[in-house]
């Protein structure tokens, strides 16, 4: 049978000789790529849900490989800067049972919270908590290791092309887990996708940024940091009206993590859009200095001491799987037979357009969509299975669900339960030589609920 290359830079690089009216505007590129690892399971990134998944993996017994195109683990969390957690638990439950749990264990552990500041974030911390994890799992992973190829037949994945520095090569594997956020493994598959809503517009990105010289003893709260926006647009400080200001979180001493400003129009799949929007979030943090140090107390002294090297991108594709999770799930508190986790952040649909009008409809769905103390909606592991696919499996914002949905399972803690839950789900099939589809879900809910998953209905 015919094995078919797809995505990325494709499958290789020897140019084949070719008139110049047969390839106009471009070239074949082909080469044997030698394989340097064949494991029972390759993953795709290394954000939370691609760590939750090798480590499950892995502690079921599944030998693993894992490729991380940044510099460390731990996406947003790290290569991002994105200063503070979301909801772990639901007021009553840990629902990020197992690996959230032993990562915010060991975070906290570690100095890497400030203290009396919740969820917060020392991406250095955090970098050294990833790293331990996966060592002492004894999962192979390599950073600055790009995944740009896929091969594939008939929905059969058998390998993955990966570029390096010391060049391509390629991993074989039974089963393949994309952890990448935007779905680029299983898409370039063949799996089918959507991506934003009917127009294809999706939520804005933001550049995340580190902060020095605030006096945290006078500074106010984050809805206070919002309060003067108004003013300052009166005052021309900003080159764009953007009244969506999650604002600057807690890190250190004197330091603060800046979850702030949008990069609207930004298309997350694409590196000049990427590109441009890096850009552009780079120059808008001299607008937001300024409006912290000239409208808000305890941020007068406020200097700019690093923006993350990871723009952070909320939405992109959604694999479409063997279900699609979605609003009236959510709002019904759904329970399934399959399901591999629970889960409760509200709708966090942020503003497409820096106007009033989309700014008041994400206040309105951020009020009226959420989850009250201990209640929480199922994830069914049919929503980590993409269709058309026989041996891939999804986890983090890229599973498969409406846009509501996305925008409420898409946060870290989101990531490491549906991490977890494919990294059991590929050893399981690995073992069994069986596919996604033929995994035992009775099986499946007993080994997430042995690593401390929390599933009530199972």
């Amino acid at each position: 049978m015919a094995s078919a290359a797809t995505g990325g830079l494709g499958a290789s690089v020897m140019l084949a000789a070719a008139t110049s009216n047969e390839l106009k505007n471009e070239v074949l590129f082909e080469r044997h790529v030698p394989v340097r690892h064949k494991v029972d399971v390759f993953v795709a990134g290394g954000g939370p849900a691609g760590v939750a998944a090798a480590f499950a993996a892995a502690r079921q017994g599944a030998s693993v490989f894992l490729a991380e195109r940044n510099t460390c683990l731990g996406g947003m969390g790290t290569a991002g800067l994105l200063p503070v957690f979301m909801t772990f638990t639901d007021g009553v439950h840990m629902l990020a049972g197992g690996v959230g749990t032993e990562v915010r264990r060991r975070l906290n552990a570690n100095g890497g919270a400030a203290p009396g500041v919740g969820n917060s974030i020392r991406a250095e911390v955090l970098k050294r908590v990833y790293d331990d994890l996966l060592l002492e799992a004894n999962v192979k992973f390599q950073l600055q290791t790009d995944f740009i190829a896929v091969e594939c037949d008939e929905g059969n994945v058998s390998s993955a092309v990966l570029a390096a520095k010391s060049g391509l090569f390629a991993v074989r594997a039974k089963m393949f887990l994309d952890c990448t956020g935007d779905g680029d493994l299983a898409a370039w598959a063949g799996a089918p996708f959507e991506k934003g809503d009917e127009h294809g517009t999706m939520m804005p990105g933001t550049l995340c940024s580190l902060w020095a010289d605030i006096d945290w003893q006078t500074a106010s709260s984050r809805p206070q940091q919002r309060s003067r926006l108004e003013d300052a647009f009166r005052d021309k400080v900003f080159s764009v009206e953007d009244r969506h200001l999650p604002g600057m979180y807690r890190v250190g001493r004197h330091l603060g993590g800046g979850n702030i400003g949008h990069a609207f129009g930004l298309d997350g799949t694409d590196e000049r859009s990427i590109t441009r929007a890096m850009i552009s979030a780079r120059k808008s943090l001299l607008e937001y200095e300024r409006y912290y140090k000239k409208y808000l107390k305890g941020f007068e002294q406020i200097e700019l001491a690093a923006t993350a090297s990871q723009l952070g991108v909320r939405e992109t594709r959604r694999i479409s799987g063997d279900y699609v999770l979605d609003l009236e799930d959510f709002k019904s508190r759904a329970v399934f037979a399959d399901e591999i986790g629970r889960y409760n952040y509200p709708v966090d649909m942020h503003a497409a357009k820096p106007n009033l009008e989309s700014y008041d409809r994400f206040l309105k769905d951020m009020k009226n969509l959420q989850c009250g103390r201990g209640e929480s909606y199922g994830i069914p592991y049919r929503s980590l299975v993409p269709r058309k696919l026989t041996n891939v499996l999804v986890a983090g914002r890229c599973i498969s669900t409406d846009r509501y949905v996305q925008s409420s399972i898409r946060v870290m803690p989101g990531c490491f339960i549906t991490g977890q839950a494919i990294g059991v789900a590929a050893a399981i099939a690995a073992a069994r030589d069986c596919g996604t589809r033929g995994v035992p879900v009775q099986i499946l809910q007993k080994r997430l609920k042995d690593m401390g998953a929390y599933l009530p209905n199972s």
